[in-house]
């Protein structure tokens, strides 16, 4: 029962200073230019973790990451804030009702702005699990949202019940409202990720 207990208190306060260490190195990036830097170290801590490296050293890593990849994490933050801006404006224009084409039209730009709004979540977990170049980064995104709907529902149904359960614990937001989601977010991308290699796997052993 205690070595569950200092189990359970170890994790929180684990997710707490990883959280609180987003904040300040966001903070410190004049929130514009840390937020993505930030948020990336934060993955990558919370993957190691979910990989079972739960010895890593928390700030050590987390610092390196953020320094390594200011550059190009925030390449990816200019892109998502793109198209955040491009939503906005679909938004505005799907609030229009003038008829005609613009009803035609409504169905496929929601149907675009759900699939890029999905490949979003999993373009950080991706960059942070791959090796790979920026845009096969998106590529490989896209097409691990499509390929598997059912971890994009278990993805949206835990962040929206996170959310409803950090909107009525007071605190619980400034503590954990970022890793615990990005627990959530990396947690599934990652078990996608470990079902597409066992299948590349299985696909080069029966060669």
């Amino acid at each position: 029962m205690k070595g569950s207990l200092f189990a359970i208190t170890e994790w929180i306060t684990r997710f707490a200073y990883v959280n609180l260490l987003w904040i300040v190195f966001t903070i410190l990036g004049l929130i514009v230019f840390g937020f993505f830097p930030a948020t990336v170290a934060m993955f990558t801590l919370i993957r190691q973790w979910i990989m079972g490296n739960v010895d890593e050293p928390v700030y050590k890593t987390f610092f390196a990451t953020y320094k390594k990849e200011f550059l190009s994490s925030n390449l990816f933050g200019l892109v998502i804030v793109c198209i955040g801006i491009v939503f906005y404006v679909n938004t505005q224009y799907l609030l229009l009702d003038t008829g005609g084409f613009h009803t035609i039209i409504k169905a496929p730009l929601y149907v675009a702005m759900i699939i890029m709004t999905l490949t979003v979540l999993y373009v950080i977990p991706t960059f942070v699990h791959y090796d790979i170049r920026f845009i096969h980064v998106w590529k490989n995104a896209l097409f691990m949202m499509l390929l598997h709907p059912l971890h994009n529902i278990l993805m949206i149904l835990g962040i929206v019940m996170m959310v409803f359960v950090m909107q009525y614990i007071p605190g619980t937001i400034v503590f954990f409202g970022g890793s615990i989601l990005a627990y959530i977010i990396m947690g599934t991308c990652y078990h996608t990720f470990q079902r597409i290699e066992l299948k590349k796997n299985k696909s080069e052993n029966a060669r």
